[in-house]
């Protein structure tokens, strides 16, 4: 258990150091809102489902909505109810994003806390060609009873419009 925990300590701060190059090198693409499920966390993970809406800055296109999931492995113990999280969502490079470019899979390392009300944060990596970064705008808030700290996988699938 303790290797763990210092596993999971080592590779947050190791994203979270990375973050400043990343903002320096890398293009702002815009916002990500996400609401998320609230449910269970048991022990050694958690999956949650989530929708989100992103407002690109380039005005060329408007905002998009996405749904997917999010999932945690590591210690994550109680329950919460729906909560939001917001990223400033960034390319690292200044290549051809358009709409559907969030679409993919990212991995990083979030922890959070709440008695009641809390919060939390989550730095991912990856998307299209693992280019792109969610970089915590604001801290995460949500309702319940609960503490993790963990390795996070989120999966976001565009929505289409009907």
């Amino acid at each position: 258990m303790k290797k763990t925990l210092s596993a999971l300590a080592i590779l947050g701060a190791s994203l979270f150091a990375a973050t400043p190059a990343t903002h320096a090198a890398g293009l702002e693409l815009g916002i990500l809102d996400c609401a998320v499920d609230g449910g269970l966390g048991y022990v050694v993970g958690s999956h949650k489902g989530l929708t989100c809406t992103f407002r690109p800055y380039d005005k060329a296109y408007g905002p998009e909505i996405y749904t997917g999931r999010i999932g945690k492995l590591g210690i994550d113990l109680g329950i919460t109810h729906q909560s939001s999280i917001s990223w400033a969502v960034l390319a690292a490079h200044g290549g051809e994003y358009g709409p559907g470019s969030l679409v993919g899979n990212y991995l990083g390392a979030s922890a959070d806390a709440s008695i009641v009300t809390g919060g939390g944060a989550n730095l991912l990596v990856g998307g299209f060609k693992r280019s792109l970064t969610l970089q915590p705008l604001s801290v995460q808030t949500q309702t319940g009873l609960n503490a993790a700290v963990a390795v996070t996988k989120l999966e976001l699938y565009q929505e289409t419009v009907k």
